[in-house]
């Protein structure tokens, strides 16, 4: 920067359409605009903030993220003048413009038609989201497709405060922070909960240390992962604290926005702004958003073992991470099945997390099919055992809204999770049991009450077969015991 510090910014390079307003939101979040100069016909404009101290900050805000209007980047620098002087004829819409905008900013607000912005000042590029009714896992990587469809994400933090999880998110402009908080404010991630809450955050920049499932710089790729949980920057930490007043909280038991299954057709573009995302993250194998009610949740899975492939191994593995209503291994392709989940949802999480591990020694490949239901046989057809229908079987893992199962979903993992073992039952008789099934148990770990434990296999394909073998086993006395991943190792 060539010029000392000075409250006006010369601003260079504007795409050549641009409205007075779009300027000023660069200002906007940095402090109080109080003046404003368009130089039309050379793609400049000054802008005039109410203080040195504003100026600065948005200098140094603009030099590390480049500053983009309407997709174009544009160029920012103290001007030589300390203030501007403007004719006032000439400035008279300008200053119309600026008094619509500090109206706004000192509370007064215009008020807009449905989804339109109107001069509303974004106060933030950064966005506080929280999450209600969080039945399904949300990760950081979900997030970023969902909110990536209104404007570049630069930082995200997540974090869990008072029981409940949430994210600061950065764009790169005020402007979409504005047209994301507007399009998903109380929308649903998935049928019926995850519901977004989005506030503009006080903070007008992230300080992320680390890249990991927890926090992401997407413009600074070279950071270190850290060791877990990244320790939180002291001035979030304090913001968060003044951050959570406005929570539009949802009466427990109230089905909130239009997602609930109440007879939309999916295909009504009334369904959701989240349908392109849910595209998007589909594609990129990751835990997608549904916009189908009921049924829809079909997978098919190829490259099986088929020698040693069942419907039962199928809906014991698949059913770690939804309800298998039915499983078919296709007649004329037996390394090949459809596996229908009770909805979309499920479906997108088994296969996000299931494509590409090792059943029975083979790389298994899973993507959502097309068919909406999976067929039974016609009465007195034997199809030797390939269909089974598991509606009504006892071992479905979420019929329960709100089972603690739900937020106990992990990927396959070398370490499994023990639940359910007889009091009787010793260290030596689980080790046994499971080296049974082909695998070596690395280690082993009982919970205080030593109705749960921790076993780790040496790999997570022994883990898979472990699963598929013992999830349910009869330990006798009517304990069945019950086997998931872990996130936790020993």
């Amino acid at each position: 920067m060539d010029s000392p510090p000075s409250r006006v910014i010369h601003i260079r390079k504007l795409p050549s359409e641009v409205s007075e307003t779009e300027v000023i939101a660069l200002g906007l979040p940095f402090g109080k605009v109080t003046n404003i100069l368009m130089l039309k016909g050379k793609n400049q404009a000054f802008l005039e903030l109410g203080t040195e101290e504003a100026a600065v900050t948005m200098v140094n805000y603009y030099t590390a993220v480049t500053p983009q209007v309407r997709n174009v980047p544009v160029f920012i620098q103290y001007s030589n003048h300390k203030e501007l002087k403007t004719d006032s004829a000439l400035n008279q819409r300008a200053q119309a413009v600026l008094q619509a905008v500090s109206a706004v900013q000192e509370g007064g607000s215009p008020s807009s038609a449905a989804g339109e912005s109107v001069l509303t000042p974004a106060p933030s590029p950064v966005l506080r989201i929280i999450i209600d009714n969080m039945f399904y896992p949300v990760t950081l990587d979900v997030l970023q497709q969902i909110f990536s469809k209104f404007g570049t994400v630069m930082k995200i933090i997540t974090f869990t405060k008072n029981n409940q999880f949430q994210a600061l998110l950065q764009f790169s402009d005020p402007v979409n922070a504005q047209q994301a908080k507007l399009s998903l404010d109380g929308q649903n991630i998935y049928n019926s909960c995850c519901t977004l809450r989005i506030d503009f955050s006080k903070l007008v920049n992230l300080n992320v240390k680390y890249n990991n499932d927890k926090s992401r710089d997407y413009t600074r790729p070279e950071l270190p992962a850290g060791d877990g949980q990244p320790p939180m920057d002291p001035s979030v930490a304090a913001t968060l604290g003044k951050d959570s007043t406005s929570l539009l909280g949802t009466p427990s038991g109230m089905v909130t926005s239009y997602s609930s299954g109440g007879g939309f057709p999916s295909s009504l573009g009334a369904i959701s702004p989240l349908s392109a995302a849910a595209a998007a993250a589909a594609a990129a194998g990751r835990v997608a958003l549904s916009g189908h009610t009921g049924p829809g949740g079909v997978l098919l899975v190829s490259n099986l073992n088929e020698e040693m492939v069942t419907p039962q191994s199928l809906f014991t593995l698949f059913g770690v991470y939804g309800d298998v209503q039915r499983v078919k291994i296709l007649y004329n392709k037996k390394d090949s099945a459809l596996i229908q989940m009770s909805d979309g949802n499920q479906a997108q999480l088994a296969m996000s997390h299931l494509n590409g591990q090792k059943m029975y020694g083979k790389i298994i490949r899973v993507t959502l099919s097309k068919h909406q239901t999976v067929q039974l046989p016609r009465e007195g057809l034997d199809d030797q055992g390939l269909t089974k229908d598991f509606t009504s079987s006892p071992l479905h893992r979420f019929k329960k809204p709100g089972s603690k199962n739900f937020q106990n979903i992990f990927p396959p993992s070398a370490t499994l999770h023990l639940s359910n073992i007889p009091e009787n039952v010793t260290e030596e008789d689980l080790r046994l049991l499971f080296s049974n099934s082909g695998g070596t148990v690395k280690a082993f770990k009982f919970f205080q009450d030593r109705k749960m434990a921790l076993l780790q296999m040496s790999t997570a394909e022994e883990a898979i077969q472990a699963l598929i073998d013992l999830h349910n086993y009869d330990m006798g006395r009517g304990h069945r015991l019950r086997v998931s991943f872990s996130k936790s190792t020993i």
